[in-house]
């Protein structure tokens, strides 16, 4: 008898843990079902509004286009070549057309050059705004975004009239005296440039306001205090913390900005055509949907590449700091 009841708990044991973990992992994948039943708006909505379309724009992509538009359901890589290459209709052959590129480069270059001037514009009035009264600061970014409650295609208009050859700024200096017929400002690379800078400025301004407001401003008068001059303040007490606005700015400023479509149509008057110009173009007048896919896939790629790099180039950085 003692032997039998020594050997209970033995043989109990193994089945108390058996039905514990059975309990553990019943709740492990209740958890995971309330988890991805809460994800599951989201996961859809990104399939829909995301995948989707660029799974399609990808096959599209390598196929033929179509008499009028549409594609045929033929595999072709020629939307790709057509890129790089034009193909003569006689002898089929291939030769060079640096067109395309130079088309691309011209919109990361006016990309690049808008990011740069909304910097250079943007980071002063952040400073700006993130110095004054906190009772004032809301007055202030109040007029930053007031230009967001207009549509961009009505400003862009504004400009267009600022610019053009009987527009405010011919007019003020005419009549000072400055020139004797007008300046040609629109229709330019400038002009483009200057409309990409007014339509996202405030990208830029926005956050470098948001990461400056958390400077402790006591950290700028002790600089002062121990003698740094200016300079030494603002790279190594100001743009520390400014770090992750400029960056976030850029970004918005940049990408928006290489893929811009309203802009360069209206203030480039189809001298200045930029990549977002010329996808329009293939898939409207030319009837090239291949094409238009393959340039849509080309510039997501350039993107994609250019935030790659940020992102090994600051991991780099935080590894050896």
């Amino acid at each position: 008898m003692a032997a039998e009841t020594a050997s209970v708990p033995a043989t109990s044991a193994p089945a108390e843990t058996e039905r514990l973990r059975l309990a553990k992992a019943a709740i492990r994948r209740g958890k995971l079902r309330t988890r991805w039943l809460l994800l599951s708006p989201a996961l859809l909505t990104i399939v829909l509004v995301g995948l989707l379309p660029l799974s399609i724009i990808l096959v599209y992509s390598f196929l033929e286009p179509g008499t009028y538009g549409g594609v045929r359901w033929v595999f072709s890589t020629d939307a790709y070549v057509q890129f790089l290459f034009e193909r003569d209709l006689f002898e089929d052959t291939l030769t060079f057309n640096p067109a395309y590129l130079e088309i691309f480069w011209r919109s990361v270059e006016l990309a690049l050059l808008s990011t740069v001037g909304s910097l250079l514009i943007g980071f002063p009035t952040a400073y700006f705004i993130a110095t004054r009264p906190p009772s004032r600061r809301n007055l202030w970014l109040f007029l930053i975004t007031l230009p967001f409650w207009t549509n961009l295609l009505i400003r862009t208009f504004a400009m267009m009239l600022i610019l053009r050859d009987e527009g405010v700024i011919n007019i003020i200096l005419m009549k000072l005296g400055l020139i004797d017929q007008p300046l040609v400002l629109i229709y330019t690379d400038g002009a483009v440039f200057l409309g990409l800078v007014y339509s996202y400025l405030p990208f830029m301004v926005l956050p470098i306001y948001a990461a400056l407001e958390k400077l402790d401003f006591r950290l700028v008068e002790a600089a002062y205090d121990l003698y740094a001059t200016r300079g030494k303040v603002l790279r190594h007490v100001i743009l520390p913390v400014a770090k992750p606005g400029l960056v976030a700015g850029c970004i918005l400023v940049f990408v928006p900005g290489l893929g811009a479509y309203i802009t360069p149509e209206l203030l480039g008057g189809g001298k200045s055509l930029m990549i977002g110009n010329m996808i329009a173009i293939q898939f409207g007048n030319s009837r090239n949907w291949p094409f238009g896919s393959a340039a849509s896939l080309i510039l997501m790629a350039i993107v994609l590449v250019a935030l790659l790099v940020y992102v090994r180039y600051a991991g780099r950085r935080r590894g050896h700091g």
